[in-house]
């Protein structure tokens, strides 16, 4: 099959990358607006930049007029936001504020999560999320559309404090068993932490033998 992304509309194009691209983590994100309500929505077009410094970056994919979504619109205005990741434990949770809610209500209240202070921003955490990322907002980015309209805007995010429950942290990492992660795959579907190997790094040294 060969297709051109060209003659295809956004709806096709989005359902071949989704089915491509996989497994893709989620960043499930709180932000909150100038008039203090915490917005939380899931986006599994994410993942991280570089390590020095830390940064995370995420595409908020804009809403149907063209404008931008909650999540894109409260981390230019407040310029934090904190990234929880998704596990078995919490995706459920997570499913549930996917809802499009107007920015006067609360998808945190929706889904029955659990606001926490955060460490270093002034956005909330949750409590259900056993890692999370503080984030300060480097830059946002309106990015894709046709006719000057952007279709997405891409949320850069510096990691300022990480908050890790005591049993997953594992000789300076994350154990990886422990936290039961889930991603994001086509359609509805996600998937389950499964079977894993390892596979040694070649050396030109290697390569030549």
């Amino acid at each position: 099959m060969k297709l051109n992304p060209d003659s295809l509309s956004r709806k096709e194009n989005y359902r071949l990358l989704i089915g491509a691209v996989l497994p893709r983590p989620i960043a499930f994100v709180t932000t909150k607006s100038k008039a203090g309500v915490v917005n939380a929505a899931p986006f599994s077009f994410y993942n991280v930049l570089t390590a020095e410094p830390p940064l995370i970056g995420i595409s908020v994919g804009r809403k149907p007029d063209g404008t931008p979504k909650d999540t894109a619109r409260n981390g230019q205005e407040i310029g934090e936001f904190v990234v929880h990741v998704v596990d078995e434990q919490n995706v459920e949770a997570v499913n549930v504020s996917s809802i499009p809610l107007p920015p006067e209500e609360s998808e945190v209240e929706y889904a029955g999560l659990t606001e926490v202070p955060s460490e270093v921003v002034s956005v909330p955490s949750l409590a259900e999320s056993r890692i999370r990322l503080e984030c300060k907002v480097e830059s946002v980015i309106p990015i894709g559309g046709k006719g000057g309209e952007p279709a997405a805007d891409f949320l850069i995010g510096r990691v300022v404090h990480y908050e890790v429950a005591d049993d997953l942290f594992q000789d300076g990492g994350i154990d990886t068993e422990a936290l039961r992660p889930v991603s994001r795959l086509a359609g509805n579907e996600y998937g389950k932490y499964g079977e894993t190997f390892s596979l040694d790094r070649p050396t030109i040294s290697q390569n030549r033998e």
